[in-house]
């Protein structure tokens, strides 16, 4: 991090501040105690001022009880990123956000001096979080932005200031705040509008952004799918062909879902939007955790565990990879939220999916699951309970749902390994 000089913190974030008596400085910022190291400075978020003097104890040099949380931390973050010459991507969407943004980062890397959002850090804590690990000499950050309402974008965007916006999909997400998915486009169209005069937009070739994109002192670069010639699968993960801007490229995956390859194009164009070079032959990138992790079942066959969330768009793509499979294919799928009332219609096109792709075992979680056919329990405890008698040796399982179903412990159920 930047350091920051504690009279400048308190001048930043009002609240109470207590200093280390040798500390004039901080050098990092958290807001979970257990994460602190000498020279933190803990921001005491919900009930966090419970855990001050443990803060101390790990050597934090400052510990701040903010009067407003949210407005602190922006502040805070505002300042860092406000000394900082990095060039920033921030990345939004409907689906896709988290996994794009880890490829972007595995492509930077070796190329370049890069921080990137941890998880799923895309929120009002989330995004300061990652503009306080700028150091020095920070020559990329890879943001993600996430919303639940028209102007959230925005505001985190007034914080992180984006030299590159990438939006990587547009679809029925978060209805029940905006009602229809023309005002999704909307909203993640604010990510654009927030883009500095030279600055580039790097889009889907999604009509309901078409009135978003008329801005004429940006570069606008565009992905479909035809960005991707090809994809198959090798042993030791995928390999695709990219045609971008007129160029062929041929990159090598660890991932095997042929969607991440669309993720992969979109990171490509942002990488060509920072200057830096294009990735050779294979791009090393570690997806963060329950976004389709594969990982061997015992006895035999693969889990693919998508438990982070789910919405109509991310479920397609995920049935759709598990049906590619070979072999007996189960599904322990929860149900998808914040849909408003058009959810039990996208529940039952969900179902209508299941039948056409032929998914062997289906094991719906949550009321609006019912109608995905198979088998039915109420909560995720019941679907641990119920998945591992369901699955044989050889098996292909995936596991996806909303997160507030809470399927990961479906996937610790069946791999035995804590999720």
């Amino acid at each position: 991090m930047i350091p920051l000089k504690l009279d400048e913190v308190a001048e930043l974030a009002s609240g109470r501040l207590d200093r280390a008596p040798w500390a004039d400085e901080v050098t990092g910022l958290q807001v979970d105690s257990r994460r602190i190291e000498e020279g933190d400075l803990f921001v005491a978020v919900g009930t966090g001022s419970d855990f001050v003097r443990h803060a101390f104890a790990r050597g934090a040099a400052a510990t701040l009880i903010p009067d407003d949380d949210f407005a602190a931390l922006a502040a805070l973050g505002g300042a860092v990123r406000g000394r900082s010459s990095a060039r920033l991507v921030a990345i939004t969407g409907s689906t896709g956000k988290t996994s794009t943004k880890d490829i972007l980062a595995a492509m930077c890397r070796p190329q370049a001096r890069t921080v990137a959002a941890e998880g799923g850090h895309n929120n009002e804590i989330g995004l300061p979080l990652t503009l306080t690990r700028i150091d020095p000499d920070t020559e990329v950050v890879v943001c993600e932005m996430g919303m639940r309402g028209l102007g959230q974008i925005t505001e985190l965007c007034a914080v992180a200031k984006p030299d590159v916006g990438v939006i990587t999909s547009i679809g029925p997400v978060h209805l029940e705040l905006l009602g229809t998915v023309e005002n999704v486009a909307r909203a993640k169209a604010e990510v654009v509008a927030a883009l500095p005069p030279g600055g580039t937009a790097v889009v889907p070739d999604e009509p309901l952004l078409a009135p978003y994109l008329t801005r004429d002192d940006i570069e606008i670069r565009r992905f479909g799918p035809e960005s991707v010639e090809s994809f198959e699968e090798t042993e030791s993960g995928s390999r695709a062909v990219f045609s971008l801007d007129g160029q062929r490229l041929e990159l090598e995956f660890p991932f095997t879902a042929r969607h991440q390859a669309q993720n992969a194009a979109a990171a490509l164009l942002a990488v060509q939007a920072l200057g830096l070079p294009l990735p050779q032959r294979r791009v090393e990138v570690e997806l963060s955790r329950w976004r389709g992790e594969e990982s061997p079942l015992p006895g035999g066959g693969l889990l693919i565990n998508d438990a982070y969330n789910a919405n109509p768009t991310s479920m397609r793509a995920a049935l759709e990879h598990l049906a590619s499979h070979e072999g007996r294919k189960v599904a322990v799928l929860g149900e998808m939220a914040e849909l408003g009332p058009t959810a039990p219609d996208y529940h039952r096109e969900v179902g209508e999916l299941i039948g056409k792709l032929g998914i062997d075992v289906v094991l719906g979680v949550g009321e609006l699951a019912r109608v995905y056919g198979g088998e039915w329990v109420a909560a995720a405890d019941e679907a641990a309970d119920r998945a591992p008698g369901l699955v044989k040796p050889g098996d292909v399982v995936l596991v996806k749902g909303s997160r507030a179903v809470g399927l990961e412990v479906v996937a610790e159920a069946l791999t035995g390994v804590p999720a």
